[in-house]
């Protein structure tokens, strides 16, 4: 069985190698990954900070390199806190270069109006 992360990281393999069609379906399975992974995270860094006053929360945020301050809503630091993990995941790093070179082809999930 696969797990998300090793699908992801499959996908991102094989983008480049993909046409145009083929790369869009994979940049929407790898998008819906990739969501996927960071809500997971968000759950588990819930779960570790659980009881941290918001001013440490934004400490920590802050010190990640993402402004924020305590006066902001817990979940939106537990979730700004997660983002700074997960930023820096192979994962996260390998759908973050896998959708600048969809761009780059012209790719892209957005719709253009």
């Amino acid at each position: 069985m696969t797990t998300t992360t090793q699908r992801l990281l499959d996908l991102a393999a094989a983008a480049p190698a993909s046409s145009d069609e083929d790369l869009l379906l994979l940049l929407t399975e790898a998008s819906d990954l990739y969501q996927q992974g960071l809500e997971d995270l968000r759950r588990s860094v819930a779960v570790r900070v659980a009881g941290t006053s918001p001013a440490v929360l934004a400490a920590a945020v802050n010190a990640a390199g993402l402004p924020c301050d305590a006066s902001q809503d817990r979940d939106e630091l537990v979730s700004l806190l997660a983002l700074t993990d997960w930023q820096m995941t192979p994962v996260a790093l390998a759908y973050s270069e896998m959708a600048k070179g969809a761009a780059d082809r012209g790719v892209c999930l957005i719709p253009e109006r």
